[in-house]
């Protein structure tokens, strides 16, 4: 019987040291999920204000300014934004799309992921783009 109990001792320490060794993988999967939930929200909402800025007939992509962001204000300091934006008619266009009445527009987000040895020296981006209808 006291066999029986140290093997099943052993066999549960050797399960606890498994799972242990696991738990810094997860909590770093954890960290790099939200760190692109992040990027991809402020990705979505620069996306939605550009979108909600008026086009009428007759302007042209420099009537609108969208400077880059090189950093973002706190919460967010890890943060850069950057807007692209193309005209469906002009070369190279917007693939098979070839309306004078849309435009392309693409956000993008970088940011040095927090790794376990401390803050990346590479950056990740998220890169969201939609077609614009003018209005």
């Amino acid at each position: 019987m006291l066999l029986e109990v140290i093997a099943a001792i052993a066999v549960v320490a050797l399960g606890l040291t498994a799972f242990a060794s696991g738990i810094p993988v997860a909590a770093m999967a954890v960290s790099e999920g939200a760190q692109l939930s992040t990027a991809t929200f402020l990705a979505a909402a620069r996306l939605e204000e550009v979108r909600g800025v008026g086009w009428r007939a007759g302007s042209v992509l420099g009537d609108l300014s969208f400077p880059d962001e090189p950093a973002l204000p706190d919460p967010y300091a890890r943060y850069a934004r950057q807007v692209r934006m193309v005209e469906c008619h002009v070369p190279p266009g917007c693939g098979a799309v070839t309306s004078p009445f849309l435009r392309q527009i693409t956000v993008t987000v970088a940011y040095r992921p927090i790794t376990a040895l401390g803050i990346a020296t590479d950056s990740k981006t998220v890169s969201l783009t939609t077609l614009a209808a003018q209005r």
